[in-house]
């Protein structure tokens, strides 16, 4: 991922486990590692001391504890790593939202960065039309406010005359990152994102993703994109012991409890979902795809 900054220098995040997602054996669940304030303050604090650019605090309903609410927390018990914060579009008071978020970015110092979620709210299921269409309309007056600029927005979801939150005055939104693989998602990535999220796949496969989000956001938006990749690193001191850390880590799934993991999410049913499922499908016996 490059920096939002300096898009020539490469950001090297870290990912902390909010939603209950952290285990020596995947979907083996252990109770010293279940999601807390104490234990996920850990992860983000050794990242900050270890010289991590970025961590991100990821969003769930049933999982875990409240994103928005530990990134306050976290906020001034970090010196140097950007947080970023998961917020999932609809979820809230978008007024509400806005303020919550400038006013976090002040205790961090300006270090918030927003990765936009798009899933389904709890309680509720939109399609994907109209799931992307409320997310755009959030995204584009979420950063109007965090700008410190009125808004007169009246749109399928959004509907609002208001001045910004005086706590955003001088202030400038901190950037969006968002990923999706439908057609409506790129979309909105071209038009209205920062930092453009792909899952892990084949080296050519993240090449021609990349290449299409270029084009799509150059001539359909005049825009340019900055792209991540949103991938779970193993690093050991060998190939060997790497690919032993790995097959530790799934050494204990298996096909039923897998299938359990991914449709604990709102976004299960997702084109990046799908093709994650597909690369599955697609490896050797060992389980690597390439």
């Amino acid at each position: 991922m490059s920096s939002i900054t300096d898009p020539t220098i490469p950001e090297i995040s870290w990912f902390s486990a909010l939603c209950d997602d952290d285990y020596e054996f995947l979907g083996q669940p252990d109770p010293a590692l279940a999601s807390s304030w104490m234990h996920c303050s850990n992860i983000v604090q050794t990242a900050d001391r270890n010289g991590f650019d970025n961590v991100l605090l990821p969003s769930g309903y049933t999982l875990g504890i409240d994103s928005t609410a530990f990134a306050a927390g976290i906020a001034t018990q970090t010196d140097q790593i950007n947080l970023l914060l998961a917020v999932r579009m609809g979820e809230m008071h978008l007024p509400q939202l806005a303020r919550q978020l400038a006013t976090i970015d002040q205790m961090a110092g300006g270090r918030l960065c927003i990765n936009i979620i798009s899933s389904d709210i709890p309680g509720e299921a939109l399609d994907s039309a109209p799931r992307y269409q409320r997310t755009r309309e959030w995204m584009q007056v979420l950063r109007q406010l965090l700008n410190g600029q009125a808004v007169d927005f009246d749109g399928e979801f959004v509907d609002l005359e208001l001045d910004p939150p005086r706590i955003v005055e001088g202030a400038t939104s901190p950037p969006f990152y968002f990923g999706g693989f439908s057609p409506a998602a790129k979309d909105v990535a071209a038009a209205e994102s920062d930092v453009f999220l792909t899952w892990p796949d084949t080296v050519a496969a993240v090449g021609d993703t990349v290449n299409e989000m270029t084009t799509l956001a150059a001539e359909r938006y005049n825009r340019e994109l900055i792209y991540g990749l949103r991938a779970h690193v193993i690093v050991r001191e060998s190939e060997a012991e790497a690919r032993a850390a790995a097959e530790h880590l799934v050494s204990k799934l298996d096909a039923d409890t897998g299938d359990a993991i991914r449709n604990k999410s709102l976004d299960a049913a997702s084109f990046g979902v799908a093709r994650q499922a597909a690369l599955r499908e697609g490896a050797a016996d060992d389980g690597f795809v390439e």
